[in-house]
C-alpha cells in the first residue's frame, strides 16, 4: 500500500462524496426528507423499510449512501495513518476529513429528529441548512487537500504573510457566504415554487413575503460580486506568486465561475427545475474545490533552481 494507491483512493472518496451531496439535494428538492419519518438512524422505526413509498426510498437511499461515505472516509483516515508520517499534510487532511464527515452525520440526524425537513419553513431549518452547507464545504476542503497532498507527498506549504493571505481568506469567505445564500435560495425555491417568472418576482417583493423569499433577492447580486472578486483575486495572486500549476488551475477556476453564473441565470429563468438545481450545486462544489486546490498550488513551496557554475 503506497502513496500512489492512496491518492487514487482519496480522489475516489472525494468523488463519491460529491455524489452523496447531490443526492442529498435531490432529497430536499423532491420534499422527501421526511420519507423515514422522525426516526434516525432507523427508517420509520425499521432497519429496512417494508413496502416503502417513493419518498421513503429516496431518503433511505440517501442514508445508505451517507453511511458508505462515512465508512470510506474512515478507511481514508486509517490508511493515511499507515502510509504517511505523523507530520505529513495528507495525514492531517485525512484527520480533518473524518471530523467533518462525523459532524455532517450529526447535522443530518438533527434535521430528521427536529423535523426540519419536507415542507418545514422554520428559522431553525434555515439555520441548520446554513450550518450544513458550511460543514459540507469544510468536508470538501479536507477531502480535496488530502487527495492533493497525497498526490504530491513532497509538497510543502509556504504561508504568505500580509495582503495575499488576507485576500485569500476574504475570497474564501465570500465563496462560503455565497454557498450559504445559494442553499437558502434553493430551499426557498422548493418551499415556495412559482408557476412563472412574474409570479416569482411578485412573491419576492410581496410585503408579506416569507423571510426565505426575501433572502432570495440577495443571491443574484451576491453571486456577481463574489464571482468578480474571485476572478480579480486569481489575477492578482497569479502575478505575485503564480507557478505553472496554479496558472492552469486559475484558468479552470475562472471558466467554472463564468459557467456557474450562466447556470444561475438559467436557473432563475426556468424556475429552478430539480435537474438544474443539481447541476448548479455540482458547479458550486467544483468551483469551491478548484478554489481550494488553486490556493494549495499557489502557496506550495517551489523548488529552488540550480545555480550553474
Amino acid at each position: 500500500m503506497n502513496s500512489t494507491s492512496f491518492a487514487k483512493y482519496a480522489w475516489s472518496v472525494l468523488t463519491f462524496n460529491l455524489l452523496v451531496i447531490l443526492w442529498g439535494a435531490y432529497v430536499r428538492a423532491t420534499g422527501s426528507g421526511a420519507g423515514c419519518g422522525s426516526h434516525w438512524p432507523l427508517c420509520n422505526g425499521e432497519v429496512v423499510p417494508r413496502a416503502p413509498q417513493i419518498e421513503t426510498i429516496i431518503e433511505f437511499a440517501h442514508r445508505l449512501s451517507s453511511g458508505v461515505a462515512l465508512l470510506l472516509v474512515l478507511g481514508l483516515f486509517v490508511w493515511a495513518y499507515r502510509v504517511f508520517p505523523l507530520a505529513s499534510l495528507a495525514r492531517r487532511g485525512a484527520g480533518f476529513s473524518l471530523v467533518f464527515i462525523l459532524s455532517e452525520a450529526l447535522i443530518g440526524a438533527g434535521l430528521v429528529l427536529f423535523e426540519w425537513v419536507a415542507h418545514d419553513a422554520s428559522v431553525g431549518r434555515a439555520i441548520s441548512m446554513a450550518l450544513h452547507l458550511v460543514n459540507t464545504f469544510l468536508l470538501l476542503v479536507a477531502l480535496s487537500l488530502t487527495a492533493w497532498w497525497a498526490s504530491r507527498p513532497s509538497a510543502r506549504l509556504v504561508i504568505q504573510k500580509g495582503a495575499t493571505s488576507s485576500l485569500m481568506l476574504l475570497a474564501g469567505l465570500g465563496v462560503l457566504v455565497l454557498g450559504v445564500s445559494g442553499a437558502l435560495n434553493a430551499l426557498g425555491d422548493t418551499l415556495f415554487p412559482a408557476s412563472s417568472l412574474a409570479e416569482g418576482i411578485a412573491q419576492d417583493f410581496s410585503p408579506t413575503a416569507h423571510f426565505l423569499l426575501r433572502l432570495r433577492l440577495l443571491h443574484p447580486g451576491l453571486a456577481i460580486g463574489v464571482s468578480v472578486g474571485v476572478i480579480l483575486y486569481t489575477a492578482y495572486t497569479n502575478i505575485r506568486l503564480g507557478n505553472s500549476t496554479s496558472r492552469r488551475l486559475s484558468r479552470a477556476l475562472v471558466g467554472l465561475v463564468v459557467v456557474q453564473l450562466a447556470a444561475g441565470a438559467l436557473n432563475v429563468l426556468l424556475l429552478a427545475p430539480v435537474w438544474l438545481q443539481l447541476v448548479h450545486l455540482l458547479l458550486a462544489d467544483v468551483v469551491w474545490i478548484t478554489f481550494v486546490l488553486y490556493n494549495a498550488a499557489l502557496f506550495e513551496a517551489q523548488p529552488t533552481p540550480a545555480i550553474s557554475a
